[in-house]
């Protein structure tokens, strides 16, 4: 089955995520439902992973700590996201799910 944007965005609805998430999607996910603690507290489990330091990144956008978020985007090897992060939070939803096994 092949998870889309629209089936993502569709599941914050339900209050529990769907199964099998990466942890950067879980992350986003918690992302999405405005849940910044929880989201944080999976991407620094997640470190050696540059997805999971991607969505750490945006997350340090969210809280609007600059500093942070642009040390996270180096370490992800992502340029600093500008414009509205809930635009650039479906980036990454978008980019995760291609390559995830949704």
């Amino acid at each position: 089955m092949s998870m889309t944007l629209s089936v993502f965005k569709e599941s914050l609805e339900d209050g529990i995520p769907p199964q099998g998430l990466s942890p950067a999607l879980l992350a986003l996910w918690w992302g999405g439902r405005s849940d910044w603690p929880a989201a944080h507290e999976i991407v620094q489990a997640n470190e050696q992973d540059p997805e999971c330091n991607w969505v750490h990144a945006w997350l340090h956008r969210v809280e609007d700590d600059a500093d942070n978020a642009r040390y996270w985007y180096r370490r992800a090897g992502h340029a600093m996201g500008h414009g509205p992060v809930m635009d650039e939070w479906q980036v990454i939803v978008i980019r995760l799910l291609s390559g995830s096994g949704y």
